[in-house]
């Protein structure tokens, strides 16, 4: 019979020994890609941006979806992630199917950005960024064991994807890379109320939504 798990349910031991992931030292982000400056106008959004968000966190805890409305979309939105042709989809459920245990996990990702190719050139989609967000009260790597259980699912069609596991405030990434056994990798910390940390942000998610073309390339 098959066991049915819910991957909110699932410590990250859990996770390691049901999909045998391994973690690998974490490394620096200018390992993976180069960062371009931001622009003038970039600047000022982002200045505008972490001060409304300040000014909801001051008044207290900030909600997940909040959090998506408030910081994620518009964050999204000025590093490329709204253009063509990347796609944008918000609490799919995901099952994942575990081989060798009969198991499978079933869950609902936050917000998933895949490259939308044209049906006549391709029929799978290429995951660019997996995001899991949780309140502002609760630690971003709470979410890590959700985060690898969603990003695990797109190693089945390409060799590595990129996550993101956020509370609004304290951001972490996460490279999961297909192997024997598949691996992640967890980058530094960076903080959208330091203003060095946000411009950082931007520039990672922007870097992650322009490298997705090289590894379609090489996929």
């Amino acid at each position: 019979m098959t066991q049915n798990l819910e991957a909110s349910q699932l410590s990250l031991n859990d996770v390691r020994h049901l999909l045998k992931l391994e973690e690998l030292e974490g490394e620096g982000f200018t390992d993976f890609f180069s960062l371009e400056p931001l622009t003038e106008s970039e600047h000022q959004e982002l200045l505008k941006l972490r001060n409304d968000f300040r000014r909801y966190l001051s008044a207290g805890k900030v909600s997940e979806e909040l959090i998506k409305f408030l910081v994620l979309s518009p964050l999204m939105r000025l590093t490329g992630f709204f253009d063509i042709p990347i796609v944008l989809t918000m609490e799919d459920s995901i099952p994942i199917e575990v081989e060798d245990e009969d198991t499978l996990i079933k869950g609902r990702l936050d917000i998933l950005a895949v490259n939308q190719p044209d049906a006549e050139l391709a029929a799978a989609q290429f995951w660019i960024l997996v995001v899991e967000a949780k309140n502002s009260a609760i630690a971003p790597l709470a979410g890590l064991p959700q985060l690898l259980t969603y990003a695990y699912k797109s190693l089945q069609q390409q060799s590595s994807v990129w996550g993101l596991t956020t509370n609004g405030e304290s951001y972490r990434f996460v490279r999961v890379t297909r192997g024997n056994p598949c691996t992640y990798q967890i980058l530094p910390e960076l903080n959208f109320i330091d203003k060095e940390r946000s411009h950082l942000l931007a520039q990672v998610l922007k870097a992650i939504c322009k490298l997705q073309n090289v590894e379609l390339q090489l996929a």
